[in-house]
């Protein structure tokens, strides 16, 4: 009994490593090299950073409910900074997706 124990312990920390090891926290600054809005109940954006706290197993990809509040707003300023280059920074909450990307919460830009 105890291995089956020890087993079910062990898969469960292999497929949920990413939420274990992540983090919240501001990413350094960049500029917007993708954004998707998917017929999902989210929205991806990839951003080539070098400083991400979220431990999530995609380093550059980033996702935010639509239904979050001020995901409209987020939105939009991420649409912004890829039309008017301006760079950006987001903040991670410390949740990984299945796929591996990082929940965003928050936008900040600068000139």
């Amino acid at each position: 009994m105890k291995t089956k124990s020890s087993i079910f312990a062990a898969a469960c920390f292999a497929f949920f490593t990413d939420s274990a090891s992540a983090a919240a926290g501001w990413t350094d600054y960049t500029a917007v090299a993708e954004l998707i809005a998917t017929s999902r109940h989210y929205y991806e954006v990839r951003l080539p950073v070098t400083q991400n706290s979220s431990g999530c197993r995609k380093k550059t990809w980033f996702y935010q409910n639509y239904d979050a509040i001020g995901a409209d707003k987020a939105f939009e300023v991420l649409l912004e900074s890829m039309q008017s280059s301006l760079r950006l920074r987001v903040y991670v909450t410390g949740v990984c997706n299945l796929k591996g990307y990082a929940e965003i919460s928050s936008v900040s830009v600068v000139r």
